[in-house]
């Protein structure tokens, strides 16, 4: 498929009775929690329920609407968002399914830049985990209204209520349930209740009915409904005083004082059911449509111009601006995902891209679903589609019309903090690996590629080891490269700790003009930088115009020291002495001299190894303090210093070798259960201590 959309994009002709949503009539949901939790599951539902699919997909089986990737698919687990219209009633919800594990974090972090909300997915089994409490603290950091949906709730050994009450427990009063589940004998699910609109539904085959709330059940559904109404009443006096005088809210005020909540983060409702069933699912759908923000709620987008801030609002009459925000390529194109976030974007249109100073024209423009791609010909206001074959732009890039150039703010990816070696299983491949993290890069801005030219190692950094695993895969399946990761080469010194005077006669005859260069040099230590050279010579032993050629020498030799081959640093090079010949001194005479006085002198002068040390900074929760910081003593780090942070966290200041951390991203995620994080910085080389020279020593002896 030679059409800038990957292969993995199935186009479909175009519908033209696709329905077409006004701004209030759209909810962009970002879909999170952990891993296995049930997200694309609950989509899958959602689809199905609303008989957009014809069948409900299985993660196991690899036929579902979200996970489309091969990789997703052989792996089953999301590793990337995916978009998921769903139309129910009168308005459309984008539902976007992000990954639950912690390598794939900026599929989430670009997922919600364009939500107004998030729903995260618990499990009635277990209750929330550590990937709930990334997910609301990510929420809650960007003030983004909230809902739990507790999940698998047939499942043996799934206990909704202890599931609630650790809801409550860990994010407050505020959170409520907004549908219980209704049981029947040994605990088996047959249908939710909506407690505000006070009616009970049950599953018959793949149909909802409406059902009698169960007798057993009315004084909860009475209990529930009235928390919900003094959640409503805290919102105004005048809800208030309507409260305390008795006076029962209508199910229309009590919707429209939830929802009003819900903006405010002031109440987080909570719906519950079971993907595989449907009980629950359509319940939740009205939930998101009832009380979930529309695009012209959420926060007002900004820009800079000038020396100002600029407010875009969610204006349907606007002029044209989008917002992209995930890209996906092959090595056959480009497919660019937007929101829009001002006015409609349309065929044939010509936007501008701030950011590369470059037009794009519109072509062909898609309704995404999953996998599939559904050519329109306008996204409108709040909605989320999707381009192919733009030329120049990125994720994070903004496209608006030239008479207003806009460049919104793009979404803060974290830093990698993985790094591997990549090398290809056979010579040759360089260039296929090379062209492949090209085009990955596009839709993945979270790894980093770079080409260390000490080492001569190509180094692949990421997020984990599973996010390289990805990458690597990826690179064999789409564009036939064989990669290998290994541990990189750490960039250890070599430098010397006394002064030495030694020569260096350089003399070879081979017929007609030979070679001849002597020097007398010393070589000490120099603390003000890498290298300097200076010449105190008396008279014309090695005449001026060779002096270049001595210095060159010395610079070409300390590429490799000689304890281990490791670049010399701190060095002072004097010249001293020397003498030369009329005929047979040359340049390369000269140099080749200063390079065997460098071999002569430099063993003598106290070499040792010096190891590169790294600043870092350690985000924690205080209750794994100890075990982080008797890790990083093992790792001969040093501790400089902790700071405490918000939220019952610390910060932790440290030093430590560069070849103690080849591991620790992935080390850290398993002491803190996922829940710490750190970036590091080179700082410094520092001599390295004997034992660790030894091993230097005997590993590059050994090669």
């Amino acid at each position: 498929m030679r059409t800038g959309i990957p292969f993995w994009i199935r186009k479909v002709k175009e519908m033209e009775s696709l329905n077409v949503y006004s701004v209030d009539k759209i909810r962009n949901v970002c879909v999170m929690g952990h891993g296995g939790e049930g997200k694309t599951s609950l989509i899958e539902s959602m689809l199905y329920m609303t008989k957009a699919t014809d069948r409900m997909g299985k993660i196991a089986d690899g036929n579902t609407v979200c996970d489309y990737d091969p990789e997703e698919i052989r792996r089953k687990f999301s590793i990337s968002t995916a978009v998921a219209p769903v139309e129910y009633g009168d308005c459309k919800i984008n539902m976007l399914d992000t990954p639950g594990f912690f390598d794939f974090e900026g599929e989430v972090q670009s997922a919600l830049r364009v939500c107004e909300s998030g729903l995260i997915v618990v499990p009635g089994k277990s209750g929330p985990s550590v990937g709930t409490e990334k997910a609301w603290k990510r929420l809650a950091g960007q003030g983004k209204p909230c809902a739990f949906y507790i999940s698998k709730i047939d499942e043996e050994n799934s206990d909704y209520d202890t599931s609630l009450h650790k809801l409550q427990k860990a994010f407050g009063a505020h959170v409520v349930p907004i549908v219980i589940p209704i049981f029947e004998g040994n605990r088996e699910t047959v249908g939710v209740v909506d407690c505000v609109i006070r009616k009970a539904y049950h599953m018959e085959g793949n149909e909802r009915k409406e059902v009698a709330i169960p007798e057993a059940m009315m004084a909860k559904v009475d209990q529930q409904r009235a928390a919900l109404c003094e959640s409503v009443a805290e919102l105004s006096e005048d809800l208030m005083e309507r409260y305390f005088a008795g006076e029962e809210f209508s199910d229309e005020e009590l919707i429209a004082g939830l929802r009003q909540g819900v903006l405010e983060r002031a109440v987080i409702p909570v719906f519950c059911g079971t993907a595989a069933t449907g009980i629950g699912t359509v319940a939740t759908l009205k939930g998101i449509c009832d009380y979930m923000p529309s695009p012209d709620q959420g926060e007002v987008e900004v820009c800079e111009e000038g020396d100002d801030l600029v407010e875009i609002p969610c204006n349907p009459n606007g002029t044209p601006c989008a917002f992209v925000f995930k890209t996906t390529a092959d090595q056959y194109g480009r497919f660019s995902y937007f929101k829009v976030v001002a006015g409609s974007v349309k065929q044939d249109m010509t936007l501008l891209n701030h950011r590369m100073d470059a037009t794009e024209k519109i072509g062909h423009l898609y309704s995404i679903c999953g996998k599939k791609a559904t050519e329109v010909k306008e996204i409108t206001c709040g909605d989320i589609g999707a381009v192919s074959k733009l030329a120049t732009t990125k994720t994070g890039d903004t496209l608006s019309m030239s008479v207003r150039a806009v460049n919104l703010t793009p979404v803060q990816f974290a830093k990698p903090c993985y790094t591997q070696a990549i090398a290809p299983k056979t010579k040759g491949g360089e260039e296929k690996i090379a062209a492949g993290l090209t085009k990955l890069a596009d839709e993945d801005p979270t790894f980093g590629f770079t080409i260390n030219p000490e080492t001569h190692q190509s180094l692949l950094s990421g997020m984990g080891d599973i996010h390289l695993d990805v990458i690597c895969s990826k690179l064999q399946s789409r564009f036939g490269a064989e990669p290998v990761l290994s541990k990189p080469i750490v960039p250890y010194r070599e430098k010397i700790r006394a002064s030495v005077t030694v020569e260096g006669k350089h003399k070879k005859q081979s017929g007609g003009h030979g070679q001849y260069g002597h020097v007398k040099m010393t070589f000490e230590p120099y603390a003000d930088g890498d290298y300097v050279f200076e010449e105190r010579i008396f008279g014309g032993s090695v005449p001026k115009n060779f002096h270049p050629a001595v210095d060159k020498g010395v610079r070409e030799a300390m590429e490799h020291g000689v304890l281990a081959g490791y670049p010399m640093v701190g060095l002072k090079a004097i010249l001293l002495d020397g003498s030369y010949h009329d005929v047979d001194s040359n340049e390369l005479s000269f140099k080749m001299a200063a390079k065997l006085a460098y071999k002569a002198g430099i063993p003598q002068a106290k070499p040792v190894i010096m190891e590169p040390i790294c600043s870092m900074k350690v985000y924690i929760p205080d209750s794994y303090m100890g075990d982080v910081i008797g890790d990083i003593n093992k790792r001969r780090g040093r501790i400089m210093g902790m700071n405490p942070l918000d939220g019952g966290k610390q910060e932790i200041v440290a030093e430590c070798p560069m070849a103690e951390l080849g591991d620790y991203a992935i080390k850290l995620r398993s002491m803190t259960q996922g829940r710490g994080s750190f970036e590091s910085a080179f700082e410094r080389y520092e001599d390295a201590p004997p034992a660790v020279q030894e091993k230097v020593i005997e590993a590059a002896q050994a090669q």
